[in-house]
């Protein structure tokens, strides 16, 4: 019996322009984190976020720390998170020395419950960190509005949403500040890199003062402040112009896988696909389902594993964070969180995938099913 083709989670997309860019880089002798690529990436980035400032970074995580950082968030403050993220939301604010508060996440977009929030906000509250979870944007009119009125900072965490919009307006524009992820299963990639987007010009220098090592721009090797190696580098920085370029091809791509599924696993009873809310056009990260009804604990693991069986790939939902020995509270009360961490599943999203791969993963996840099911 012949080994199935198997048929992995994520892919990067890399062209022949990628190794171009790259190379150019390399001839040029910038590799490090100065060169015309940064420059291109930053100016270009901050155009297609519709905002006045993007601040590169070395990746996803040391964004968010940046961001905190920058606003002087520290030891004795609080950050309100959702509950299912992953972790490295909640680390960021623990690099600060501050407290990650968890509230529960709202069925209708597994995004951060805006009223959960509201009864969160104490006096020790500094800032609200919402996630784009698998590219939806979070309700950001709502937080705004409640940042607004308490004096908080909004952060985004748009790590997975590269390519979302909420009412026509961009991922990058929504929130005071906007965090974003190029890791390499993510939408547009360097490997490893980040980027901060905002239109506060004076949030945007503090970052750029802190991403290297705190050195007076006007005055080298002279620290005023205590700052961090954050930095990108050119090449990473030849390799997003290159993705820039086919950004709106990778993301025609991967619509259309996620579409394929959803069109065709449609009548599959066991399966509920990510929902979309109005005025939201999702951010094509991964195809993402919940297995079995409500309340059910065993059918996605049983799916993952015949699946992997049968040569494709999974990844479960994000354990929540009120569950990891770091951040663990045992009084948070997250039920949504809860059921969607047991019933999640995403399947292979990446654009090298064409129709006749998304046909024959679609017969695997109904044969897997069947088996699970019946």
């Amino acid at each position: 019996m012949s080994t199935p083709e198997r048929f992995p989670v994520a892919r990067p997309s890399i062209t022949d322009l990628e190794e171009r860019y790259v190379v150019d880089a390399i001839r040029s002798g910038w590799i490090s984190s100065h060169g015309p690529y940064l420059r291109e990436f930053e100016e270009r980035f901050a155009r297609r976020c519709a905002a006045d400032a993007a601040v590169s970074t070395g990746n996803g995580t040391v964004a968010l720390h940046l961001v905190l950082a920058a606003a002087g968030i520290g030891p004795g403050d609080e950050v309100i998170v959702p509950a299912l993220t992953y972790v490295a939301t909640a680390n960021a604010v623990a690099y600060c020395g501050a407290r990650a508060v968890c509230v529960d996440v709202l069925p209708q977009s597994w995004c951060v419950d805006p009223a959960a929030v509201r009864a969160a906000i104490g006096p020790r509250t500094r800032a609200v960190i919402a996630v784009d979870l698998y590219g939806h944007p979070a309700d950001y009119p709502a937080l705004r509005d409640l940042c607004h009125r308490h004096g908080l900072l909004l952060v985004a965490d748009a790590a997975e949403s590269f390519g979302a919009t909420l009412d026509g307006h961009p991922t990058g524009s929504l929130a005071d500040v906007t965090t974003f992820s190029f890791f390499g299963n993510k939408v547009i990639t360097s490997g490893e890199g980040g980027c901060v987007t905002t239109s506060d010009s004076a949030l945007a220098d503090r970052m750029r003062l802190l991403r290297n090592q705190g050195m007076d721009p006007h005055r080298r090797y002279y620290f005023p402040v205590l700052g961090y190696n954050y930095r990108m580098t050119n090449l990473s920085a030849a390799l997003l112009c290159a993705q820039l370029d086919r950004a709106d091809e990778i993301i025609a791509h991967r619509d259309r896988v996620i579409a394929g599924y959803e069109t065709q696993l449609a009548d599959e009873p066991g399966l509920t696909r990510q929902p979309v809310l109005p005025g939201v056009r999702r951010g094509p990260w991964m195809a993402a389902f919940l297995v079995g009804d409500e309340g059910d604990v065993t059918s996605r693991d049983a799916l993952a594993r015949a699946l992997d069986r049968h040569g494709v790939e999974t990844r479960p939902f994000f354990v929540p964070i009120i569950e990891l020995p770091a951040h663990r509270d045992e009084a948070a009360d997250c039920p949504v969180t809860t059921d969607l961490s047991r019933r999640g599943i995403n399947l292979p999203t990446h654009p090298e995938l064409g129709e006749a791969d998304v046909k024959t993963v679609v017969e695997r996840v109904r044969s897997a099913l069947a088996g699970v099911t019946g």
